[in-house]
Order: C-alpha cells, then sequence, then structure tokens
C-alpha cells in the first residue's frame, strides 16, 4: 500500500498539470525527468510537449534513450542544438557556469513552447536539489520555469520509488549530470576535453561500473569516482583502464577514496563560503 504523504504528492502533482491544460517539458531522459514527463502525459495525453536540448554536454547514449522512451510511449518530442561553447562566459567556466548556461537553454526551450501555444515550461528539479550549490535555478526563476516535482515536495527517493511502480526503465538509473560539473571551475572547458571525459566514462560504463564519474583536472589528470564498493573491481581492472585513459590523452590516471559523490567539483564553493 502506498504511503499516504506520496499519495498526497502524486495526487498534487496530477492537480498541477490539470490546473494548467498543457505543457512544455524539459527532457534529459533522467530519473525526474522521465516521470515527470509520464504524469503529464498522462494527464494530458498530446497537449505535452517533450524538449530535449543536444549539445556536447549530453553524452550520445543519454539523448538516444530519451528518443526511444518518447517514440515508444507516442509523446511529442522535439529536440534543440545547443552549442554552448558558444554562449558567451560558458567555456570560462565561471562558477556561474550552470547559470549561464540554462539561461540560453530555457529561454529557447520556452520560445520554443510559445510558439506552440504552450505557455507553462516545466523541468525536473526535486526537493533534494536545494541542498546543494545549484545556481541554475536561478535561471529557472528569472524565465518563469515550473518544477512542478520541487513544488509538490518530491525527494529523488520518492521519485524512484514511483518510477518503479508504474514501470518506467529509469527508476534505478544512476544520476546523472552534463558533462561540464566534470570540470575545475575556471578551467577551460573545450570540445576536445568534454570528448576525452565522455570516452572515458563511456569505456567504465562498458566495463560494468553503473554509477561513476571521470572529473578531469588540467590537461592530464582523470580523477575516476565510483562507489566505495566497486574500488576492487577497479583496482583489478587499473591497467586495462590506464591503458585506455592514455590513449585518450590523459597523462596521469587516480581513484578518489571518497568514492562518488555529486557536486564534488561544488566542495571548494561551500569549502570558502564556510
Amino acid at each position: 500500500m502506498r504511503d499516504p504523504a506520496l499519495e498526497n504528492k502524486l495526487s498534487a502533482l496530477r492537480k498541477f498539470f490539470r490546473l494548467y491544460g498543457n505543457a512544455a517539458i524539459a527532457f534529459s531522459g533522467g530519473v525526474d525527468s522521465t516521470f515527470l514527463l509520464k504524469v503529464a502525459h498522462d494527464e494530458l495525453g498530446e497537449k505535452v510537449l517533450a524538449v530535449s536540448a543536444v549539445s556536447v554536454l549530453s553524452p550520445k547514449h543519454e539523448t538516444e534513450a530519451a528518443a526511444a522512451f518518447c517514440k515508444k510511449e507516442g509523446i511529442r518530442l522535439v529536440t534543440i542544438q545547443i552549442d554552448p561553447l558558444k554562449i558567451h562566459g560558458f567555456k570560462n567556466n565561471p562558477e556561474n557556469r550552470c547559470y549561464i548556461c540554462k539561461k540560453e537553454i530555457f529561454s529557447k526551450i520556452r520560445s520554443l513552447a510559445l510558439e506552440n501555444g504552450i505557455y507553462t515550461v516545466c523541468d525536473g528539479s526535486n526537493a533534494d536539489d536545494t541542498g546543494d550549490y545549484r545556481p541554475g535555478m536561478q535561471a529557472l526563476a528569472e524565465l518563469g520555469i515550473k518544477s512542478p516535482l520541487l513544488e509538490c515536495g518530491f525527494t529523488k527517493s520518492e521519485i524512484r520509488e514511483l518510477s518503479k511502480e508504474i514501470g518506467l526503465p529509469s527508476w534505478n538509473k544512476p544520476s546523472a549530470a552534463c558533462l561540464a560539473s566534470r570540470f575545475v571551475y575556471g578551467e577551460e572547458i573545450t570540445a576536445e576535453k568534454l570528448q576525452m571525459v565522455e570516452n572515458a566514462e563511456d569505456f567504465l560504463q562498458e566495463l560494468g561500473f553503473r554509477q561513476k564519474r571521470v572529473r578531469i583536472h588540467g590537461d592530464n589528470l582523470a580523477r575516476i569516482e565510483v562507489m566505495p564498493e566497486d574500488f576492487e573491481k577497479i583496482l583489478n581492472a587499473k591497467e586495462k583502464i590506464n591503458n585506455y585513459f592514455r590513449s585518450l590523452g590523459f597523462k596521469y590516471v587516480t581513484l578518489d577514496i571518497q568514492g562518488f559523490r555529486s557536486g564534488s567539483m561544488n566542495e571548494v564553493i561551500k569549502n570558502e563560503r564556510n
């Protein structure tokens, strides 16, 4: 039997979409946006438009999975091409990089929605997102973007629970973030380095590591984050990993003994502000 508090949140989410009547959903194919899109489509049908931003910041397999989901569910999907490296100030990777990027992307999503007669644009932010440094949320507020999962109080674990219950393939999908989050603030983001990171993480995925990050430091160093229970597995494959990473251009390959954690590049900012 479903928890009454969770049932109330789901009812509030459904009511949200019925109230607005139509919606454009910023859709990445991740856990949150997949659940949000599914509920929106169940309530509004063809009055829902999924919008995916395609760029060098999103691994190719994520974009393909998002398109496959919409095709299977019969959801109208529009993709917009974004070149973040041409957005003023982005490639310099300042601390408000996420704000700069989201302002550009969601401005385009909002314009596309308006062209389709849709006045409500939603993203998949949830209640857990308020606990990290997320300057992109300021951009959403400035543009009037709605975050219904956050408004209804959904946590990540609750979204996973309901996603599993209704049969969404994304329910146990690893946490994801754009590839720019792998860079130290202040370090220039280039297409070449983004490709190095994507290839490195794809290689780890092929080896069976589901939750992983490859953080890049300068031109030479890769810092691998995996779950602590995977440390032994990483060390058993160290030669294979080291050889492949070096073929990508990394000179040094390290394992972060703290293990995987979302937003680890934000730790410096938090420490400076405390």
